[in-house]
């Protein structure tokens, strides 16, 4: 049951066609649900599917205070614009948006462990696949996350994007296998399977880890404690 005064929960994704990603996202979206039984959790999108942010901010009574957190890996064009404009013209007198779900030291952990899913060797060379962004600052993001899986798996890790940005993640594994002998294993830093996941698969690497959701099972209890901690670090004005 609801806690009187506590804000609402409006979980921000992309949206995808991909059934499998669709079922992902929502499988995050109960979890963080059931891991806050005194909170109303809601699910919305920023494009592809429905309700939208707008939308779902419209259903809600105007002496509702809301907190939009985006499951976006990166900072980019949606969190910056998209999200803020929807909260800046919403009938709710306090909307706020957290940042988004990364860098963050538990996602790539996350990404390790899909890694090893994936059967990494000690010999393989890494490359991070990352969706991409015009927003230079979501890029930055992105190499951050590179250099801390770098220091965790103690090996070098090149980026690669799937679009926006340079270098695409084909090119990226090319140079990589022209410049070091052994398997090139892609690191899918993808919230969920849909169509850039289906991107990392064809760009020629030997090994693709799974994204950071699955397309079964209950999704990483980092990815549960990332949203509620945005949550709750903006719902207490911090």
């Amino acid at each position: 049951m609801r806690t009187p005064g506590t804000p609402v929960l409006l979980a921000a994704s992309h949206g995808t066609n991909d059934r499998a990603g669709q079922d992902a996202v929502a499988r995050l979206v109960g979890a963080v649900s059931a891991a806050t039984p005194h909170t109303t959790v809601r699910g919305s999108f920023v494009d592809v599917q429905q309700p939208g942010v707008a939308e779902s901010l419209g259903v809600l009574d105007r002496d509702e205070s809301v907190v939009i957190v985006p499951l976006l890996l990166s900072a980019g064009y949606h969190v910056r614009v998209d999200l803020a404009e929807a909260a800046s013209r919403a009938a709710q007198g306090d909307v706020r948006v957290t940042g988004a779900l990364g860098p963050d030291e538990r996602l790539t952990g996350v990404l390790a462990a899909r890694l090893h899913e994936a059967g990494l060797r000690p010999t393989d060379n890494v490359v991070l696949a990352a969706a991409g962004s015009s927003d230079a600052s979501a890029v930055a993001d992105c190499h951050r996350v590179s250099r801390q899986l770098a220091a965790l798996l103690e090996r070098p890790v090149t980026v690669g994007f799937l679009s926006a940005a340079e270098p695409r993640l084909r090119d990226a594994v090319d140079a990589v296998r022209a410049a070091s002998p052994g398997r090139v294993v892609v690191a899918s830093y993808l919230l969920a399977p849909g169509y850039f996941a289906g991107l990392a698969r064809s760009a020629g690497a030997d090994v693709v880890s799974a994204p950071l959701l699955g397309e079964h099972g209950d999704p990483p209890t980092a990815l549960v404690e990332i949203v509620i901690d945005l949550y709750r670090r903006s719902a207490s004005g911090v």
